[in-house]
């Protein structure tokens, strides 16, 4: 039945029921001229160069850490909460077996993991966005590096690393936990240690991913299962960082 003027739009939700729908309008071609276009028509060309020019900063910048782990997670999280103390402890642990612990700068799991390695007298490593109004660190990175491009920032932080370890996070921890995963799976990574910290916030998503992509829909392989490993708290994530840096000749037993 056709709309009637002025009728909001809805749709379904994930939980069945119905919800308003923004109007908004799909342009071809916007967000690409929301990317380049600039009040003066040579500042789109140069903007190129300083884009390379973050690239070749950032791998600069990355070549001094012969031994590194990334460690991602929610910014949200407070000091009191038990992910904010089990990432602490972790980078710590991390810093004290020599890892360099490099985080996107931020606050959260970011600065725990950050703080654990600065009290460690670690490497604390802080690869960061700069914002306009304020470019937001927190105070326990030693040394980082800040990018004008998300994009930029992203692909640093997903070949800074030896090891990638995850704690509870939301959309941009996800994101960035399934990036690195595909860039395993497609092999336009080597195969690199990815560890999920927290079985009770994982355990639902890989049940998923287990159930559902793999066995209802085989979207993925068996194998591909085998990328990432779970832990649930800090020690268990160490001892499997441990055994990776020992035994280079099989793989640790996902828990």
């Amino acid at each position: 039945m056709p709309e009637k003027k002025g009728q909001k739009k809805s749709a379904v939700n994930s939980k069945g029921r119905r919800k308003t729908v923004q109007s908004k309008k799909i342009k071809p071609g916007h967000r690409l001229l929301g990317m380049i276009s600039e009040r003066d028509v040579h500042v789109s060309s140069w903007r190129i160069f300083r884009i390379m020019g973050e690239f070749v900063a950032g791998y600069e910048f990355l070549r001094h850490y012969k031994l590194a782990a990334s460690i991602f997670g929610s910014a949200r999280c407070q000091p009191s909460s038990r992910t904010y103390k089990e990432a602490r402890k972790l980078g710590k642990m991390l810093a004290e077996a020599g890892f360099a612990v490099i985080t996107g700068g931020g606050p959260g799991v970011m600065e725990a993991a950050n703080r654990g390695a600065y009290e460690a007298g670690g490497k604390s490593v802080g690869i960061n966005i700069q914002l306009p109004l304020e470019q937001r660190i927190n105070p326990y990175v030693k040394e980082s590096i800040a990018f004008n491009y998300f994009f930029v920032r992203k692909l640093m932080l997903s070949y800074a690393s030896e090891v990638y370890i995850f704690f509870p996070g939301g959309f941009g921890t996800l994101d960035e936990f399934f990036e690195m995963i595909t860039l395993i799976q497609t092999k336009k990574s080597h195969p690199v240690p990815v560890i999920l910290v927290d079985k009770k916030y994982w355990q639902p998503l890989l049940k998923w991913i287990d159930k559902v992509v793999y066995s209802k829909y085989n979207a993925i392989d068996k194998k591909d299962m085998d990328i990432y490993y779970l832990a649930d708290d800090a020690d268990e994530a160490f001892s499997l960082v441990k055994s990776m840096l020992t035994n280079s000749n099989g793989k640790s037993k996902k828990k």
